[in-house]
């Protein structure tokens, strides 16, 4: 039987321990929905670029902050939104998973996983915004990133921690050059993120294929906004990508993120903007277009070793209309870039792929990171092709031409098919360098041009079976010094005299 003063002890101790847990909740209403944005009134309280939640769980961003409403763009279908709808706070910027749970895996924008993998077992996470690194932290890129291009490595190099511009019209390689950067990087230690915007799904679901192939998805991550997606995540996508390849970057390490294409991801900007009411500018962008991708590119940089010594190189794409880099969108992405390899649609046409205009392209940093053998095997290369080119133009309209303009013609002509070179068929630098070097010193010059294809894999062969010490040599010591050049001249002269033999001329 108890007794009433110990139920009265039990009470009061109990009355004792309660706390009152009153919690407050922001919560808003929608007013009016359509297009992937809703306008709602309440929140007063949420951030700038805040995750918020819907009552159907999708989720959105507030993306603008009004006076009597917040403008939010929805992450997903708006179909089960309604008028009145209750929108709640996550209290929470936008962030994404990171970290090499990412490795190998297919994710959209929120880093949610579009394989068949399962759930992404990420530890970490970074915010998609950020501040880039200032001047103080950075140092000046001087490490090479090597593409397995002969034509980008020799005359447009790029360096760890640049950001080098990839442009073009459709269909002339873009995606390609992004594609072989990612395949030489096996080994290196570069982890690699894809950003797809607006792609279509099977475009996206071949590149991936051949990724697995190639044994490459082992360092890659894809994150993937397809052009069935809404806008809100095309727009999200490249800030996504970024913010994985940062988690590399602040710990010492090195990543690589490809931007394809960033035209597609103004164009969402662009209708998110003026759905939302924002005024339009030149062709109807907003007047922030251009710091809409200047605060993406501005995330890549090389740190000093005192911060870890990481990087983050980036190669943003744009697709031209008609060859036209002088429209807004390029020439904006073209400021803010350290160089651009410039793609041309009649170069792609007429067999020379890659098609890279080399007297419109540039590395305004890379030539500093660039291995001291190929600054001396390829130190004029970029020039000669240039003149080569305008030479060639210039014979076209004249019938006799002088001995040494036609030398200097049929030189230009090797060294145009000697720099051919097919997709995934990447070159490590040793074959590059004696490549180049085997063109430039005219041992190319009286081979048929169908040959020089034909001679460039046998030197390789030749090379690496019967003077493998040259080779093991420009390797090792990256410097081309007065030994390796009178062994590789031997070497060469030795392996055309058999070539001639075998092939005639």
């Amino acid at each position: 039987m108890l007794k009433p003063e110990e139920v009265t002890s039990a009470i009061k101790s109990e009355i004792q321990k309660f706390e009152k847990r009153l919690q407050m909740e922001s919560v808003g209403y929608v007013l009016q929905t359509g297009d992937g944005i809703a306008r709602v009134y309440g929140l007063d309280d949420v951030m700038a670029s805040e995750l918020v939640q819907c009552s159907d769980h999708t989720y959105g961003i507030a993306f603008n902050l009004e006076a009597n409403n917040v403008g939010i763009v929805i992450l997903g279908s708006d179909a089960d939104l309604k008028e009145g709808s209750l929108v709640r706070r996550t209290k929470r910027i936008v962030q994404v998973p990171t970290g090499n749970a990412l490795l190998g895996r297919i994710v959209n924008p929120l880093g949610e996983p579009l394989d068949s993998k399962g759930p992404v077992p990420a530890k970490t996470f970074r915010p998609v915004e950020c501040v880039p690194p200032n001047v103080v932290r950075r140092q000046p890129v001087k490490e090479p990133l090597q593409t397995g291009i002969k034509a980008i490595d020799s005359m447009i190099p790029i360096g760890r921690g640049q950001r080098e511009l990839i442009i073009g019209d459709r269909q002339t390689g873009k995606t390609s050059i992004a594609m072989d950067t990612i395949v030489n990087q096996k080994g290196q230690g570069v982890h690699c993120i894809y950003v797809a915007v607006g792609q279509k799904l099977s475009s996206v679901v071949a590149l991936a294929k051949m990724l697995e192939e190639q044994e490459a998805m082992e360092y890659t991550t894809m994150v993937v906004a397809s052009s069935e997606d809404p806008a809100p995540l095309q727009y999200l996508a490249p800030y996504a990508g970024c913010a994985m390849g940062e988690e590399y970057l602040y710990n010492g390490k090195h990543a690589l993120v490809i931007y394809d294409d960033l035209s597609k991801h103004a164009q969402a900007y662009r209708q998110l903007s003026l759905l939302l009411q924002r005024p339009p500018g030149r062709e109807a962008y907003p007047g922030d277009v251009f710091y809409l991708h200047s605060r993406l590119l501005e995330r890549a940089a090389k740190l000093r070793d005192e911060e870890g010594g990481g990087s983050l190189t980036a190669l943003p794409i744009i697709e031209t209309q008609a060859g036209d880099i002088a429209s807004y969108i390029p020439t904006n992405v073209i400021s803010i870039t350290d160089g651009q390899i410039y793609l041309e649609a009649d170069l792609f046409y007429a067999g020379i792929r890659p098609a890279i205009n080399v007297g419109l392209s540039v590395s305004r940093v890379g030539g500093n990171a660039q291995t001291k053998i190929m600054k001396q095997v390829a130190g004029m290369l970029r020039l000669s092709l240039a003149q080569h080119r305008e030479l060639a133009a210039f014979a076209q309209l004249s019938a006799d031409l002088d001995q040494a303009t036609k030398n200097q013609l049929t030189h230009g002509d090797r060294m145009v098919e000697i720099l051919k070179q097919d997709t995934l068929a990447c070159v490590p630098l040793e074959r590059q360098v004696i490549a180049i070097y085997a063109g430039n010193k005219g041992y190319l010059d009286d081979i048929r041009l169908d040959l020089v294809k034909t001679f460039e894999a046998e030197l390789y062969k030749f090379m690496e079976t019967k003077y493998s010490a040259v080779v093991h040599d420009i390797v090792k010591e990256k410097v081309l010094s007065e030994t390796i050049e009178k062994r590789l001249i031997e070497a060469l002269s030795a392996f055309k005299k058999e070539f001639l033999t075998r092939h005639g001329n």
